[in-house]
Parts: C-alpha cells; structure tokens; sequence
C-alpha cells in the first residue's frame, strides 16, 4: 500500500492536484493524508491586530481549517468512491514545510502531490513558493502537478541524469511502480559532451538498469552542456508527459532550480514533475 500526503491550501490549483492524485492512483491501494498547515495564515490574519485576540483569532483559523478539510474529504469521495482508498485529514498549526517533513517520517510517506502554484499563482514564477520549499526542504519524493494538467496516463517518461550520485533503491522502485501502472516508457538521458563513463557513473548506470529493470527503458547520450535546454528540448521533440529528477547536492534539478531564482528556471514544465529526494528512508 502507498502512502500519500495531500498538502492542500484550499486553491483550485490544489483541488487539481488532488484530483490528478486520485485518478492517477485507481489501481493503487492508497492510504491518503489530506493536510492543511495554518501557521502562516493565521499570523496573516486580518483580525489579528493584537496579542489581547490572539486565542480567539487561532480558535477561529483552527476551526475553519478543520471544517475546510472536513468537506473536502466529502468532495473527494464523492468524485471518487473508491474502495482502494483510505483518507485521513490533518489539520495543523504549523509550517507546510515543517508538517510535511513532520508526517513523511511518522507515517513513512511514499510521495507528496501537490500543485506547481498556490493561492499567489504568478503567472511568471513556475512554481509557487511553497512547492519550491516543499521541493528543497522535505526529505520526500513530490509530484508537483502544473495548473489544469489533466493527463493521468504518462506514456513517456523522462530521467536525465550525470550518473554522479548513487540512487536510493526506494525512490528509483517508486518510479518503476508508476510507469508500471501505465507501461510508461522511460528514457534515461545522460547529458555530457562525454560519452565516455567513470566506473562510479557506470555502475550507477547498472544499478538504474537493474532496479527499472520491470520497465520499458531506453538509455541515451545527448552531447551537451547546457542542460536545461537539453531537457526542454527533449520534451518538446519527443512528447514526453513526465519529467522524473533527482534532488540532491550535485544534480541536475539542484543546479536549475537552487542557484538561481524560480522564475530564471527555463523548463516552462507543463508537464508533471517527479522530484527524488535521494534520502535514506524505510524501505518497503
């Protein structure tokens, strides 16, 4: 069974997010958290004007997160009465970041889904602040869905990668159970101006081929330094419908996204995006 939180600001960004979620995970047998932070919101507060109201403005954000969630859970199933599915809601005075992290250890998440925007949806940022942080900080895999995105069926999948780091067997086993569910076609594209591989990238290779090794996998050389446009390219050539990186000190998603501000980030991605956190996590 998978377990999966479900951060949620109450946005139509979200709700798309979530729907995707449930219609991606049919065949999966899903134990759901749905999750609202409220912290930042209620500092936010209009009526907090002073310490004096301080409890009666918490109680009354607390209340609202809470019956927020409640009906939310009776939207979601309704649009998706499905036995494989189990729900819980989690409302929370604290940090999306903070909870995140927070229930991905207690309940050994598999995945977080969330929106590429939130409630801000600046049409000129491709992601939302809190998915950004979402990304950076919390030690997970994310599947961040872009705006409206309504394609739950991936036929072509994209890996770039350096071979440099040493992939956790968890998170690559994660990919595999998600293309598998589609016969999705994933290429693994390693993007260099040389072909040749050191013998750490090579057995990092064979430890890709080996745990996808249930899937349908190309493996290719694209001659290249600029990697960013390597990918947009790839992905507009070749109708690819899900970008899968990795998130760790020396990548090629670290690189894109952490040295530079969000908005610089050429991917456009209007696809989703698989992030892996590459961390040591329970396994299976």
């Amino acid at each position: 069974m998978l377990s999966i939180l479900l951060p949620t600001d109450f946005s139509k960004n979200s709700m798309n997010a979530i729907t995707y979620a449930l219609e991606f995970f049919k065949y999966q047998n899903v134990k759901f958290y749905l999750m609202h932070a409220y912290r930042n919101e209620f500092y936010d507060h209009d009526d907090l004007v002073s310490r004096e109201v301080f409890d009666d403005v918490l109680h009354t954000v607390k209340k609202e997160s809470q019956n927020n969630l409640e009906n939310l859970l009776n939207q979601i199933t309704k649009i998706a009465p499905n036995p494989r599915f189990t729900f819980h809601i989690i409302s929370a005075y604290n940090t999306l970041v903070e909870e995140a992290n927070s229930i991905a250890d207690e309940q050994n998440i598999d995945l977080i889904v969330m929106g590429t925007k939130g409630k801000s949806n600046e049409r000129h940022v491709v992601f939302g602040s809190h998915t950004f942080q979402v990304l950076k900080y919390v030690q997970c895999p994310v599947l961040a869905i872009p705006s409206n995105y309504t394609n739950t069926q991936p036929k072509h999948i994209l890996f770039p990668t350096n071979y440099l780091i040493p992939y956790k067997r968890r998170e690559l086993k994660l990919l595999s159970v998600l293309a598998k569910s589609y016969r999705s076609v994933i290429d693994v594209v390693y993007i260099s101006t040389s072909s040749k591989l050191s013998i750490r990238q090579e057995d990092n290779q064979g430890f890709i081929k080996d745990t996808l090794s249930d899937n349908n996998v190309n493996f290719y050389i694209k001659d290249s330094k600029k990697v960013a446009d390597t990918i947009t390219s790839y992905i507009q050539e070749n109708d690819v419908d899900m970008l899968t990186m990795v998130n760790t000190q020396h990548s090629f998603l670290e690189d894109m996204l952490f040295p530079s501000t969000i908005d610089k980030v050429s991917l456009g991605l209007e696809i989703p995006l698989l992030a892996m956190q590459n961390t040591t996590r329970n396994t299976y």
